[in-house]
């Protein structure tokens, strides 16, 4: 059941997607993570109130942490969203397992004090190729968009996945403590419309659009609904195959938002995105199965 949980919840993330392309040619990235957060909150609360959880936590500065890398990722998501194909910013955003392989090699070396005692760690080989590929694929992907004139679209791209990796390891660590995740994802819709309002009193509010602003609904309710199903996909793995099952499963959001590209946008991709679409994937699903046999593993 699991595995069904995933795959709608990878659906409801790439519809959101199309919400927030088609809200974009109204309102800027950080108008649309301010109303995203304050519905999430709305649905949230009623969510904790009907399971009789409190909001309250004991580690307000980790919430804090992981909604300040989780916000960034959302806006730079949504930012690309705006400039890119949706196949592509979907894609760099997905990116994260990616960076989290380079995050756990990295945190190895860091840690590690030459001494005769502690020899160097083992180079871990077959991570540092997946890294590498994921790394290829990027490359591969974003040579079309920047020949477009869409390079710095394609960064702020990647800086999504980056974060997104960051903001995962902390809600790894929040599970880790017991924080129940209706708790956690409440945080985050919560830093998300603080962090999302401030930004957009600075920027400047975009005039109000009349009808059109209706597709923040559902951009605030695919956005949600997407977060609980992942949620509970994970909640439900019993078994470290089935978490990795789920893991894998999450990248089907890149076919559903391949599909919507096409069908929606009439995105038109070269051989090569696609190609590098397929190396990041490959790359990101190989990087978690390693992640796991070394007992490594961070989800949202």
């Amino acid at each position: 059941m699991q595995a069904l949980w995933m795959v709608l919840a990878a659906f409801l993330f790439a519809s959101m997607g199309v919400c927030v392309k088609i809200a974009s040619q109204w309102f800027s990235a950080f108008e649309m993570v301010f109303y995203r957060g304050l519905i999430g909150m709305a649905l949230l609360a009623l969510l904790a109130r009907h399971q009789g959880a409190r909001l309250g936590t004991r580690y307000p500065g980790m919430h804090a942490w992981r909604s300040l890398v989780g916000v960034i990722s959302l806006g730079a998501w949504f930012y690309a969203i705006g400039y890119l194909p949706l196949a592509s910013a979907t894609t760099l955003n997905y990116m994260s397992s990616v960076w989290i392989a380079a995050f756990v090699m990295g945190g190895a070396l860091l840690q590690w004090r030459p001494s005769p005692e502690q020899p160097r760690p083992p180079l871990q080989v077959p991570l540092v190729l997946t890294v590498l590929a994921g790394f290829a694929g990027v490359l591969l992907m974003l040579r079309p968009s920047v020949g477009q004139g869409q390079g710095f679209a394609g960064t702020v791209g990647l800086l999504s996945g980056f974060c997104a990796a960051m903001a995962y390891m902390q809600v790894s660590a929040l599970a880790r403590l017991g924080e129940p995740e209706a708790r956690t994802v409440f945080y985050f819709a919560l830093g998300s419309a603080a962090a999302g309002g401030l930004a957009a009193v600075v920027t400047g509010f975009s005039p109000w659009p009349g009808w059109p602003a209706l597709w923040l609904l559902p951009l605030g309710l695919l956005a949600a609904g997407g977060q609980l199903c992942m949620t509970l996909a994970y909640s439900r793995a019993r078994t470290p195959r089935a978490t990795l099952v789920a893991a894998s499963l999450q990248y089907c959001g890149i076919i559903f938002a391949s599909l919507y590209g096409v069908l929606v946008f009439g995105d038109e991709l070269p051989l090569i995105a696609w190609g590098g679409m397929a190396l990041i994937v490959a790359s990101g699903i190989a990087a978690t199965l390693l992640r796991a046999s070394r007992g490594v593993t961070a989800h949202e």
